[in-house]
């Protein structure tokens, strides 16, 4: 299957555990959904669009490949209608991160933090992360954006979307990654899914409140991109770095049982 990069807009690579490429919006997807006010978009100067979940005033959470290659990024938020661009203070990514894991086969975790020069406005409330066992093949989860609600189409993105899934075992229950679809379709049919612009963006439980994966990537059908198969790294094992990266900072995040 072909893979697409939820950085469209943008020409970097990076590869996960299997060494595939990431995905890109939320297609067949519908306008706002949880985590709306947790959540804003990450831009860099090629051109690139990803989704990014706020941790703290002064902290985000969104993929690797959003801000690899010394891309100058910014934070994207609108107030009042106009649009802000917040460029990070410092930008830590995961020492797992190969952004050639494609090309040579290594496992690769697509994470990266992103630590703001000011507070973001009082109405971005930090998201809470999952800890604990990832959920099993078959359980609900929600996928949302600020990617492309159709495929190729630049214009669409920048509107927060969400989709309904259900968690799907494709290569087998994995200690790392969480791999979803439309519960219909199965991964196998066309169905609402991520697609460009939706890298970084968070991968929820049932109840739409937890963040248990951050979405890096996506499969389509008959050389598409999107609507198949989407992708997260999961958080809970990456939570000691997340911790650690943040305590440097003098930031913490809200962390919470799964269920």
């Amino acid at each position: 299957m072909r893979i697409g990069r939820l950085i469209s807009l943008g020409s970097v690579v990076c590869g996960l555990a299997l060494a595939v490429p990431q995905a890109g919006a939320v297609v067949a997807g519908r306008e706002g959904g949880p985590l709306g006010g947790s959540t804003l978009m990450v831009l860099n100067a090629r051109g690139g669009v990803c989704t990014g979940i706020v941790l703290s005033p002064r902290t985000v959470l969104t993929a690797a490949h959003c801000a690899a290659g010394g891309t100058e990024l910014r934070i994207h938020w609108k107030d009042g209608g106009e649009p802000v661009l917040l460029p990070p203070a410092a930008v830590a990514m995961h020492p797992d991160f190969r952004a050639n894991a494609v090309a040579t086969r290594q496992r690769s975790i697509d994470l990266a933090l992103l630590r703001l020069s000011q507070p973001l406005p009082g109405r971005f409330r930090p998201a809470d992360l999952r800890d604990g066992a990832p959920p099993r093949s078959g359980a609900p989860v929600v996928l949302a954006g600020y990617g492309v609600s159709r495929e190729g189409e630049a214009r669409s993105t920048g509107v927060y979307r969400s989709a309904a899934l259900a968690v799907v075992e494709p290569y087998g229950p994995g200690k790392l990654l969480l791999w979803a679809a439309d519960p219909v379709g199965a991964g196998k049919t066309p169905g609402p899914g991520a697609c460009q612009g939706d890298s970084g963006g968070p991968m929820m439980e049932r109840d739409g409140e937890g963040v248990i994966a951050v979405t890096s990537w996506s499969t389509g059908p008959l050389g598409k991109s999107c609507g198949l198969l989407s992708q997260g790294v999961l958080v809970a094992p990456q939570r000691r770095w997340i911790d650690g990266t943040l305590a440097g900072w003098g930031e913490r995040a809200n962390w919470s049982p799964g269920s």
